[in-house]
Parts: structure tokens; sequence; C-alpha cells
């Protein structure tokens, strides 16, 4: 999986966890793209804090998910729901098909 996805998904998963500040410095730099200097100099620290904060976030993140296995199960239900859709296009039962497809979208 891009490493940008799954850092997305274990913050969408497991961000409300953080402090307050690891969430706002993590948000700035891995999901907004803004760089090291520029969060540092918002936040009042060095580049080497921010880099040293995000390290540590990505490192709890995971903890968190060889724990608790929240994103691995959604990856697996996603996965499942999209051939359920799948087989019932090609076994053409429409119903099926939709309510899967409305399934997906609230994943």
């Amino acid at each position: 999986m891009e490493d940008f996805v799954r850092k997305t998904l274990l913050y969408d998963f497991y961000g409300e966890l953080l402090t307050k500040h690891q969430q706002a410095i993590y948000e700035a730099v891995v999901l907004n793209d803004s760089g090291y200097s520029e969060v540092a100099s918002e936040e009042g620290i060095s580049r080497q804090g921010v880099h040293d904060l995000i390290r540590r976030c990505d490192r709890q993140l995971e903890e968190y998910e060889s724990k608790l296995f929240l994103v691995e199960k959604f990856l697996r239900i996603r996965r499942d729901v999209r051939q359920i859709q799948e087989t019932a296009v090609e076994k053409g039962v429409p119903e099926i098909a939709r309510m899967a497809g409305e399934l997906l979208t609230k994943l």
C-alpha cells in the first residue's frame, strides 16, 4: 500500500488518540504536505523537532494498528464487499450489486 494512503488511513482510525499538538503538526506535514521548516516556524519549534514528532506519531499509529488491526479489517471488508458487488454483476443480481455499491460509498 502506498505510504501516504497508509498514513492517512492510520490517522483516520487512530488520530484522535494523539494529543492536539501532535494532531496539528501531523495534519500539517503529512496530510496538508507543509514543509518541516514552515511548520516549525509556525509552531515555534525546531525543524528537527517537527521531524522527530512525525516519526514518533508514525510509530505510535503503527503500534495502535499492530494491536487493534482496524485498518486491516477495514481494507478486508472493503475488498470483500467489492468482490460481492462484482459477483452480483456477473451473476445478474442487480439488487445485491446496488446494495454492495451503497455499502462501498459508506465505507
